[in-house]
């Protein structure tokens, strides 16, 4: 039994039907195909809609005139040319329909923590944060609007005894955004954020309110689920949540060699593991998660070392000392050999989302790729020794996390059991020689970048990297033939 919140469940296509709509707009529904049915670079006639195209009329009050947009890591920014701020479905479906009829492209924001200009946009530049909160559910499931941020669940899932299944640890994001660029946390039985949404409702090129689910216009769910923003606006989705659960985390320094030897075998067998290397040091930070009953006590930190591990030395310390390095790069060895001896071991047992999630003030900017997870002791072992003989000086440490396989078309860890390894510099630092040589390295073992971080690739090296790769071109061009959602990162990495 459905169990309603605030509005109606979001489970028919009509706009009339969907939360926060005042108007109606056309009823679409793709013809049913078999799941895995579409070939190779070829889209069905079956995906045609049925009906297409918006009822409900365009409104010209909706565009405000645009402003200069970046994103968190200041690595991106860009000047639309119109701002819609949308406050319902309508309004999403009005937006849409402004761009096209201006010849005018569009882009959704969300909290802009994209590394990348995925979010950037010349044309009309939507924000849907106002398409936020609970929904609906039924038992395990919860429709909640695609402006959602990430950090607004646990009080949205609380009173249900829900909890996401897995998630990263910042959580600014928008779920849409999340979503769509491959967030992901960590552990190997356990996928990336998208792999939990079941449905998702799609605004069109062509103003249709599409609906995509196990049971509607299933054929389009491993594209839509991880989009790249580059098939529609996201109104909202469903998401197959687990009952609230605590995490006892157990954090400790230990040294770089032995974690690398047994990382394999410590990422099989805990629920959640992950570790951190300051490069000029030989330590790594590990933290091991593992997953407790919803009733276990808590057992925190005081709230005085509480405070001098999670602000002053994560977060204060840190970011004088990368302002200091960004100043006197030579002084960043010997302070990362110094947080090295600071680090003690730390351990907690907690909500799901206290112990996922950790304050992440420092403006940095990151780029990470997803390769074989066999293969992660050797490249970390080479970016270790690229540092060093280079001389670099490297501030912000490396991450390795891990992830089970899936069938999402353009999930990085599509089709293969993951390893993540993330690179950071300060914000105010240039990455570029950096990233380019970690980069090499990582694609010589195979590695996929994650879309929503710093990466050079583009269509022709990245449709060899996913077997599904012509699949979800062949959507995107029955979705949207004329590039409405486009912008130069989506032609860059998918093609005009």
């Amino acid at each position: 039994m459905t169990e309603r919140v605030d509005t109606v469940s979001l489970m028919t296509v009509p706009a009339s039907a969907v939360p926060t709509t005042t108007a109606k707009t056309a009823s679409v529904r793709v013809a049913s195909v078999p799941s895995g049915a579409v070939p190779s670079g070829a889209v069905p006639a079956a995906l045609a809609p049925a009906t297409a195209g918006p009822t409900a009329a365009v409104n010209p009050q909706l565009l405000a005139r645009g402003a200069r947009w970046r994103n968190w890591g200041r690595s991106e920014s860009s000047q639309p040319t119109h701002i819609a701020h949308a406050r319902s479905v309508d309004d999403v479906v009005s937006a849409v329909g402004a761009a096209r009829d201006r010849r005018l492209t569009l882009k959704t924001i969300g909290a802009g923590h994209s590394f990348t200009a995925i979010a950037a946009t010349d044309g009309v530049q939507l924000d849907v944060s106002a398409l936020d909160g609970l929904l609906a559910v039924d038992g395990n499931r919860v429709t909640i609007g695609a402006g959602t941020h990430l950090y607004q669940l646990p009080a949205l899932l609380a009173p249900h005894n829900l909890a996401l299944t897995n998630m990263g640890d910042i959580d600014r994001q928008t779920i849409a955004g999340a979503i769509s660029t491959g967030t992901h946390g960590t552990g190997a039985a356990y996928g990336g954020l998208a792999t939990q949404i079941r449905a998702l409702t799609l605004v069109t090129a062509d103003g249709a309110v599409l609906r995509i689910s196990e049971h509607e216009n299933a054929q389009l769910l491993p594209a839509a689920k991880l989009g790249l923003g580059s098939l529609g606006v996201i109104v909202d989705v469903t998401i197959e949540a687990v009952p609230a659960f605590m995490l006892h985390a157990v954090e400790k320094p230990e040294p770089l060699e032995e974690v690398l030897d047994s990382f394999e075998a410590r990422a099989r067998s805990a629920d959640h593991f992950e570790f951190y290397w300051f490069p000029h040091t030989t330590t790594a930070l590990t933290k091991t998660n593992t997953r407790m009953p919803g009733n276990t006590p808590a057992q925190r930190q005081a709230p005085v070392a509480a405070w001098i591990d999670d602000e002053l030395l994560a977060n204060g310390v840190f970011a004088l000392t990368c302002a200091a390095g960004n100043l006197i790069p030579a002084i960043i060895p010997r302070v990362n050999l110094l947080a090295e001896k600071l680090v003690a071991q730390r351990e907690v047992i907690g909500p799901w989302h206290e112990v996922f999630v950790a304050s992440r003030r420092v403006r940095f900017r990151e780029m990470e790729y997803a390769i074989p997870r066999e293969h992660v002791r050797a490249a970390v072992r080479e970016v270790a020794e690229l540092v060093a003989k280079n001389g670099w000086t490297i501030s912000f440490p490396l991450e390795v996390r891990v992830t089970a396989g899936d069938d999402l078309w353009l999930s990085t860890a599509s089709g293969r059991e993951t390893g993540y390894i993330a690179v950071h510099r300060y914000y105010r630092e240039d990455p570029a020689q950096y990233f380019a040589a970690v980069e090499a390295i990582m694609r010589s073992f195979g590695g996929r970048p994650h879309w929503g971080k710093m990466h050079t690739q583009n269509a022709t090296s990245l449709a060899a990297s996913y077997p599904h790769f012509a699949d979800f071109v062949a959507v995107r061009n029955e979705l949207d033939p004329n590039r409405l959602f486009a912008n130069a990162y989506l032609e860059r990495v998918l093609g005009a």
